[in-house]
């Protein structure tokens, strides 16, 4: 007998948000329908462009929230503001009868720059504006003396408000979907998770043997992809949870920010992660001791009982925990007797792990940060009024002088779309323009690839309507049913691989103008005109993007490359013994926020032709992207043991500052600053040359010379990008003098030794680690110099030189 397969928890939330999200972007499409065939004659008379009201709801309610949809709203008042009024001027200034094809495109581009230049709006708010603009001037075109200036953007701004208030109540019945209500159920998942991989890696770092430990540590990577999903769930979900609270903050306290309250347990859970896969041998050695891997066992019990509790600090400020405060004391002191310091580099993981340890318990007992009700009030104590981020400043209307461009390039692309679309057919010409306002993207983009996915969905989606027209042939009032299956499947198309978020909205606007129209021709014929006026604008809105933004994104990631080694230089240098937690965290979140873009120009050039240019190196920036993010994990974890050894030897009465065994650790620290940094440094002028060929052609035109021999000596900066002397032997012996000097000051200053101990175990690791990322990196660097320069022989070290004595 057949069965059908059993389907995974993740499949049934895939099938569970797919059938959701098109169940109400088709229950709203459904009463625009009937307000539109069966509603009363005044507001079918006020609804003259059902399909604009179709497409309004496809760009409001793609996996949209409540507060997604009340900001929608507020950012559909401001685009009619910019799209209509300015249209019912023009036309009562100009008149329908005077209207030409190239007056109507320069002011549809003038009208596009204008919207495209404020950055408060937001993207639905533009796509509205710009879709409301093409059919009022385009159609008042096409209608001529016919058109009342007046009337007709009136019917324009009615039909997109009945697809917003749809989509409002689509969001609302059967029940609200609220950002709330998901951000709490993905804190609730990531805490099972957080819970799981605790459980996983303490598994590991337990196991009697390496086979073992690398099996819990497989599936734990597994759980870390999910945890990560998790995290950017909770983050898309922020803005939309304020648009979800009244004005007055009349409400119980919540969590400001739950995305940081998260990222500060996934630090340490990242840092676990690191640690085991560093470390050399199963089993621990330091679990020999019976007594500490209790105390272990006994802490991963604890974390699992308050990683619970996290969906509940994330959801409110509730300060109440149910774990009894006996168990919190037993397990803050289940690691104290951590007095034995490590003698070599190779127990540094294993300290490393108990100090992730300790750093996870802190964070997960913290009192999350709230917003009170005092926040909504001013300094004399009289209640304020609470706007969402984004009201107020939309009515400011701040210009950015980076906001150029992206207004340039809408103005442009959409202008030139209008006017060869109409020039090869005045009645359908506006089918040029509208793909393009409603599929507006200020970021940038992989053009070839979203525009070729935008073609293929708009045929696909027009071949459905179209047979959806056949079907219903003599049920004209029926044809927005065949929309609800096709809801569904647009749903997974938006979520594959193949067809993305840019072909399935395609396909799904396609299909909803084929069967949402009126008054329009045959369905075959005006499908035909359809798909020809569609590829007209797409390929007019890749041709000003090419102009306007020639440089690749092969290019633009080897620019971004130089730029996060340049935030990771910045990030070395700031590390010290008395660190300023303001100025670590900036220029951290800086290194990140590179790091990230890194990432983005690293996809758009895998997909994006190539024709007679070199390719990325995908395989080398790749390993370079892992070594820069593990590397600026390692920063963070430096830090909170700076921070926790200032905090330990401040309550000592010994003197920090001048302890002579204090002063050799700052020399050990400052010897591996500078060596890092330098390397770092080098590796930075060495991604900026152009080419070899052009470095040489600059040196013989400057004349200016180099020294080889400089750096080439040992313990000098450069020692290791020149090959000299045995780099893992230099390394270990930094080490472990840090590790003698860090143990003189355990036995010296009078604190509390287990803190002590791991944050200065944990502070020699992350140096250890970031010397030998910075090893890959070298690799790396190497791979993508050979790569651009293929017939040379690369030599690193001869090559910064040359460029410092070039750009210094």
């Amino acid at each position: 007998m057949f069965q059908f397969p059993r389907l995974s928890d993740r499949a049934k939330a895939m099938w569970r948000s797919c059938l959701a999200s098109a169940f109400r972007t088709a229950f709203a499409c459904s009463l625009v329908g009937c307000a539109s065939l069966f509603g009363p004659a005044p507001l079918r008379r006020q609804i003259e462009f059902p399909a604009f009201s179709y497409a309004t709801i496809l760009i409001v309610i793609n996996g949209a929230t409540l507060g997604d949809t009340l900001r929608a709203c507020w950012q559909a008042a401001c685009a009619t503001v910019l799209g209509v009024c300015p249209a019912i001027l023009s036309l009562w200034v100009i008149g329908p009868t005077k209207l030409s094809i190239g007056n109507i495109a320069a002011a549809v581009a003038l009208s596009a720059f204008v919207v495209g230049l404020p950055e408060s709006n937001g993207v639905v708010g533009k796509r509205i504006a710009l879709g409301q603009i093409v059919i009022v001037y385009l159609l008042a075109l096409v209608k001529g003396g016919e058109t009342d200036a007046v009337m007709h953007p009136v019917h324009v701004a009615v039909s997109t408000a009945v697809g917003v208030m749809a989509c409002v109540l689509a969001l609302l019945l059967p029940y609200p979907r609220l950002a709330s209500y998901e951000v709490k159920q993905k804190c609730e998942l990531f805490a099972e998770n957080a819970s799981e991989r605790v459980k996983l890696f303490v598994k590991a770092f337990c196991a009697d043997d390496h086979s073992s430990a690398l099996a819990s540590l497989a599936q734990a990577k597994r759980l870390a992809a999910a945890g990560a999903k998790f995290i950017q769930s909770v983050k898309r979900r922020e803005g939309s949870m304020k648009w979800e609270r009244l004005p007055l903050k009349l409400f119980k306290p919540y969590y400001k920010n739950p995305v940081e309250r998260l990222q500060c347990i996934e630090t340490p859970l990242r840092g676990m992660e690191i640690a085991l896969t560093s470390s050399p041998s199963f089993p621990v050695t330091i679990l020999l001791d019976g007594e500490l891997k209790q105390g272990v066992i006994q802490l991963e019990e604890h974390l699992s009982l308050t990683l619970k509790q996290l969906e509940l600090s994330c959801s409110s400020a509730s300060d109440s925990s149910t774990v009894p405060e006996s168990i919190t004391e037993n397990v803050v002191n289940s690691l104290q007797n951590i007095q034995s310091f490590p003698t070599t580099h190779k127990d540094l993981p294993h300290f490393f792990f108990l100090f992730c340890m300790k750093l996870l318990h802190i964070e997960s007992v913290a009192k999350p940060i709230s917003v009170s009700k005092k926040e909504g009030m001013n300094d004399s104590g009289k209640q304020k009024w609470f706007f969402p981020e984004g009201v107020s400043s939309s009515w400011g209307m701040k210009v950015d002088l980076s906001r150029l461009m992206p207004a340039l390039k809408c103005s442009l692309s959409l202008g030139m779309a209008v006017l060869f679309g109409m020039l090869y057919s005045k009645k359908n010409g506006f089918w040029a323009g509208l793909p393009v306002a409603i599929t507006f993207s200020s970021a940038r983009e992989a053009t070839f690839k979203v525009a070729n996915l935008k073609i293929q969905g708009t045929v696909l989606g027009t071949v459905y309507g179209v047979m959806g027209c056949f079907v219903l042939e003599k049920f004209v009032k029926l044809w927005f049913i065949p929309l609800f299956p096709w809801f569904i499947f647009t749903s997974f198309l938006q979520r594959s691989r193949i067809y993305g978020q840019a072909g399935g909205n395609s396909a799904a606007i396609a299909a909803v103008l084929i069967l949402g129209r009126r008054n329009f021709g045959p369905p075959t014929e005006f499908a035909i005109a359809r798909i020809v006026e569609t590829f007209i604008g797409l390929f007019f809105s890749v041709l000003v993007d090419i102009a306007l933004q020639p440089t690749r994104a092969a290019t633009l990631a080897k620019t971004q490359l130089s730029k996060s080694l340049e935030a990771l230089h910045d990030c070395i240098c700031s590390i010290s013994l008395v660190p300023i937690k303001s100025s670590l965290e900036e220029k951290h979140n800086l290194l990140k926020s590179h790091i990230n873009e890194l990432g983005k120009f690293m996809g758009e050039a895998e997909v994006e032709p190539n024709f007679l240019f070199l390719p990325l190196h995908s395989a080398a920036y790749s390993r370079l992207l892992a070594s820069l993010s593990k590397m600026a994990d390692l920063l963070v974890h430096a830090a909170h043991a700076l921070r926790f050894i200032e905090q330990e030897t401040s309550k000592s009465d010994a003197s920090w500052k001048d302890a002579v065994t204090v002063s050799k650790l700052d020399g050990d620290l400052k010897l591996f600053k500078d060596m890092l940094a330098y390397l770092i440094k080098s590796f930075d002028e060495v991604v900026s040359i152009k080419s070899l060929a052009a470095l040489e052609k600059e040196l013989e035109e400057k004349s200016m010379s180099y020294d080889l021999e400089l750096g080439k000596s040992p313990g000098t900066n450069l020692s290791w990008l020149a090959g000299s002397g045995n780099r893992e032997d230099e390394v270990e012996k930094m080490i472990s003098e840090y590790l003698q000097n860090s143990k003189e000051i355990v036995d010296r200053v009078e604190v509390e030794g287990s803190v002590m101990v791991l944050s200065l175990s944990a502070l020699g690791f992350c140096m250890s680690s970031l010397m030998r990322e910075a090893r890959e990196m070298e690799q790396g660097i190497k791979d993508v110099v050979q790569w651009e320069n293929a017939c040379a022989q690369i030599n690193l070290y001869e090559i910064s030189c040359k460029a410092h004595a070039l750009y210094k």
